[in-house]
């Protein structure tokens, strides 16, 4: 069974920084395209910020803000969270998948709440 490990949430203030990590085996990693999800209550979940041969795209409200980045040597992909706001209040949840291979992993979420 493939594990998708994500860890970095909690709670920051208004304007603070939090990066989020996901670790994946290694025989999947090399393969695979990655993404950021998260879901806030209430809400459906959307896609945050994608990694795919070396091209990143971000929803808008976190363009300027949020970074994906990938270390092939840890196995692990990141999303770097600047000036952090109310509204990126969400369980995030890390996606590694492969249409030519075929798979497509979730992690099981990491909380981040932003409040004053």
């Amino acid at each position: 069974q493939v594990q998708v490990v994500e860890s970095g949430g909690g709670l920051v203030q208004p304007g603070g920084s939090l990066r989020l990590s996901c670790v994946a085996p290694g025989s999947i990693f090399s393969l695979s395209a990655m993404g950021w999800y998260r879901q806030a209550p209430g809400k459906q979940r959307e896609l945050v910020a994608s990694l795919t041969r070396g091209n990143t795209n971000y929803t808008d409200s976190v363009k300027g803000r949020f970074t994906i980045s990938r270390d092939n040597a840890k196995n692990t992909v990141y999303l770097q969270m600047n000036a952090l706001k109310p509204e990126d209040t969400a369980v995030y949840y890390c996606n590694l998948w492969s249409r030519v291979v075929g798979f497509d992993y979730w992690g099981q979420g990491t909380q981040v709440t932003v409040a004053s």
